[in-house]
Order: C-alpha cells, then sequence, then structure tokens
C-alpha cells in the first residue's frame, strides 16, 4: 500500500532542490494507486504503454502521466492523446513518430532524450556523440509538435554511490553543454531527469530537476 508518510518526507526532501516528484506507479495495485492520488499525488509514470493506458483509464484524469520505459514507435498512438512526458527518446525516428501522432491530436508532446550513462548495456540511450549528431540534424526543425525540454538517464545497478555521483556529474555536464549550444523552436531546456529510489538524493545533489521514485513509497 503507498505510504503517505513516506510521499511526504521525500517530497519534502525533492522540493528543497526545486524539483519535481514523479511517481512511479509499475507493478502496483489500482487500489494502492488511488491511495496514492487521495494523499495528493499527481504526477505518476510508468514503463511499459499497456500498462500506462490501463492506469490511466482506472484513475482520475487530473494526474499528470509520465512515460519512462523504452517506447516502440508502432506504440506511440496509444499515448499520444494523454501523455504529458516522454522520458525516454533514444532516436530521430521516435521524434518524428510522436511528432505525427501529436499532429493528429493538435498537440505539442514534451520529451525527454534519453542517455546511456551506465555500465550496463541492456539500458537503452545515447552517448555524447550520437547526442551531439541527433541535435545538430536539420529535421528536428521540421518537427512542430514536439518539444525537447531536457535529458534523463539512469545510472548503474550498484552500492557504489561515488560511482552513482559520478555518471549523475556526467550527465549534469551533457546538459549544460548541449543547453548552452542548441536553441531553437523545438528546443525549451528545464528538465534533468535522473534519480530513482536508490539513488535520488545523489541525483538532487548533482543537478536533478525530476526525480522517478516507485518502491521506496509502496
Amino acid at each position: 500500500m503507498f505510504n503517505s508518510e513516506k510521499y511526504q518526507s521525500v517530497l519534502a526532501q525533492v522540493s528543497k532542490y526545486q524539483a519535481r516528484l514523479v511517481v512511479v506507479s509499475k507493478t502496483q495495485p489500482i487500489e494502492s494507486l488511488k491511495a496514492a492520488h487521495a494523499a495528493g499525488v499527481r504526477v505518476m509514470a510508468e514503463n511499459r504503454v499497456q500498462e500506462l493506458l490501463s492506469r490511466y483509464e482506472a484513475l482520475p484524469k487530473d494526474i499528470e502521466w509520465h512515460l519512462i520505459g523504452h517506447l516502440q514507435t508502432n506504440k506511440v498512438k496509444y499515448i499520444a492523446p494523454f501523455v504529458a512526458c516522454i522520458h525516454s527518446v533514444d532516436s530521430l525516428g521516435l521524434l518524428q513518430e510522436i511528432n505525427k501522432r501529436a499532429t493528429q491530436h493538435q498537440r505539442v508532446i514534451p520529451c525527454l532524450l534519453q542517455m546511456h550513462i551506465a555500465e550496463e548495456e541492456s539500458k537503452f540511450g545515447l552517448n555524447l556523440t550520437e547526442l551531439e549528431d541527433l541535435l545538430q540534424n536539420p529535421v528536428l526543425k521540421t518537427l512542430s509538435h514536439v518539444k525537447i525540454i531536457g535529458l534523463m538517464g539512469m545510472g548503474t545497478l550498484t552500492e557504489d554511490r561515488e560511482k552513482t555521483h559520478s555518471e549523475f556529474r556526467f550527465l549534469k555536464q551533457c546538459y549544460d553543454r548541449v543547453r548552452s549550444m542548441y536553441h531553437g523552436q523545438i528546443f525549451e531546456w528545464r528538465e534533468l531527469s535522473m534519480g530513482m529510489s536508490g539513488d535520488f538524493d545523489l541525483a538532487l545533489a548533482e543537478g536533478s530537476t525530476m526525480v522517478r521514485v516507485g518502491s521506496l513509497l509502496f
């Protein structure tokens, strides 16, 4: 069940850094999510499109839904009508599909570009060279229904907190670099999404503006 006291504690910690708390609802039963909503949670996230759809249908419509897991282009159409932010964009093709579907619904969808900062090869994301190649692509200027608002990354699953610090520090450096270099209609650099239940404190210390916390709250 949702732990409202823990939520208030984490929220207070996040608020000190003027960051946002995104409650990750994956694997949790609907009743727990209803309890979270009753406790004041209005920003939730899911890893998978199917789960995101089912939660969106079952829960109050004042919740801001984020997609934080890997997104396939053929599933964008299902979430385009309502998703508030897609954290896991890692290719031009995916951006083009998001733009296409957003256009159909007369929306502009905020997106974060996912960077690969961890040791695990199983994690998705761009390296710095790929990130800059994408940002320099002239096709981006034609995408009027997406807004690139920042970067996202996941640290290595490790007990070595200094390593996690280093990975988050690197991501912040990447964020500062691209924010200073790339401007235009499609860019609105304001979010750095990093930090989860086990390391959000380190992420906040390194400049995160948005932490994704789930298991710690349930």
